[in-house]
């Protein structure tokens, strides 16, 4: 079969299959298997060996850790004690509760990596306090699924350690390049936020005295320190970031279970329970994706892809449009994580041939499909921030476009200007970055 043939059974076979509304996980692994009966080489057994392939990844184990961390610090009620500190920096500005609800997932992106339990930890604390106090509930749905994508933004997170492990790119410095991007998506928000409350009268807190401010951020320092600890070790060189995940749940089971006492031994199966369940889900997505890179890569649909491409003459701020226009588009129908196994894959060497740098092609498709969190049919995050705020997800679909479109600004700006999102993990992890 020729590259296009081959692509074409694939892709068709997928796109059937989640039509008639199979999850996608199954329907990858279902995808590929017309491919294995047409083709004479190839047999069904290849399934399987790549999916287990794919399981044998040191890397990987930092996915179930970095969930456990998350879902700890959800148990623990840590939450509250970074919403505390949120309140008394920012409660006072027009809106108060929206600028809070952005900040506080902006801290708490730094500790869970994972945006989903960004926004079912936030939105179930925050959402009912919105709308009782005169928020409009589609705008509460909005801005707290919005602010949810800097979980996989911000370092740590469980994207870029997907990421970086499958594209053999450095993970500190993929880390290292989200800080800026996370930085001006709070920007974005907070300045969107100051409009709507502006324009519809939205309450504010009273400023906090300094005595406030040292109490909230000294209730919130040990979880502060969270992502000091897991980036500062990662860069430093002092652990791998498997090693980081695993160190981020022992240090979170100690603040949860001795500093703080709010975690206790009783709630532990439960949260290891969930936790299993939804690394249980994220591998199988990883095995059955890996599966189907593997027959793309057989087949050779990449390096057909990067030749139609060289015949445009395309550089790297138009491939970077295409890039970025490709993941936004996936991330609408699918999980981030098959999505960077698949399309990660075939469109790497495309980005590489116009040269984007390793680091910014990551950054640039870590943040296209965290915006697929918010968007339908698939916007993971946008559901559970309407179930949450018990309406239904087109009706706050209004405010996530207002919402969505200085986001989409900060990814405009993140393929204009690449010098300064490698700004900082050339300045502290030189050796990574060319």
């Amino acid at each position: 079969m020729s590259p296009a043939e081959a692509a074409a059974i694939l892709f068709g076979t997928f796109a059937v299959l989640v039509i008639l509304r199979i999850p996608v996980a199954f329907a990858l692994g279902l995808a590929c298997i017309p491919v294995f009966f047409i083709s004479p080489r190839l047999t069904p057994s290849i399934l399987f060996d790549q999916m287990f392939l794919s399981y044998n990844s040191f890397i990987l184990l930092a996915v179930p850790f970095f969930l456990l961390a998350a879902n700890l610090m959800n148990s623990a009620g840590i939450t509250q004690r970074l919403i505390d500190l949120a309140k008394a920096l920012v409660g006072h500005l027009p809106g108060g509760l929206g600028h809070i609800n952005v900040v506080v997932s902006m801290m708490f992106a730094g500790i869970s990596g994972s945006s989903t339990a960004d926004a079912a930890g936030i939105g179930s604390l925050l959402i009912p306090q919105m709308k009782k106090q005169g928020y409009d509930a589609s705008f509460s749905v909005a801005i707290t699924a919005c602010s949810s994508v800097m979980g996989v933004i911000i370092p740590p997170s469980i994207l870029m350690v997907v990421w970086g492990g499958l594209m053999s790119v450095s993970i500190g410095a993929l880390f290292l390049a989200g800080v800026v991007p996370g930085l001006l998506i709070t920007l974005s928000l907070m300045a969107i936020v100051h409009i709507y409350a502006r324009r519809r009268g939205y309450p504010v807190y009273a400023r906090a005295d300094f005595s406030e401010l040292r109490s909230a951020f000294a209730s919130a320092f040990f979880a502060l320190m969270t992502p000091l600890i897991i980036v500062g070790g990662i860069v430093g060189g002092l652990f791998t970031p498997t090693e980081a995940s695993v160190v981020a749940v022992a240090y979170t089971l100690i603040i949860g279970l001795f500093v703080y006492r709010t975690l206790t031994f009783m709630q532990l199966p439960g949260v290891l329970y969930d936790s299993a369940r939804f690394a249980a889900i994220s591998l199988f997505c990883i095995g059955t994706a890996s599966a189907f890179g593997w027959i793309l890569a057989y087949f050779k649909i990449p390096k057909a892809i990067v030749d139609v491409m060289a015949t445009w003459g395309a550089g790297p701020i138009e491939t970077g449009l295409i890039v970025a226009a490709s993941f936004l588009i996936v991330g609408m129908f699918i999980d981030a994580i098959p999505a960077i196994i698949i399309l990660g894959t075939v469109l790497f060497p495309m980005a590489t041939a116009a040269g984007i740098h390793p680091v910014h092609f990551g950054i640039i498709g870590v943040v296209s499909l965290a915006f697929g969190l918010v968007t339908p049919p698939y916007g993971l995050c946008l559901l559970i921030a309407s179930a949450l705020g018990g309406i239904r997800l087109v009706e706050a679909l209004r405010d996530v476009l207002v919402i969505l479109l200085p986001m989409l600004g900060v990814l405009l700006f993140i393929i204009l200007f690449p010098d300064l999102i490698l700004a900082l993990p050339r300045l502290l992890m030189p050796r990574f970055i060319n």
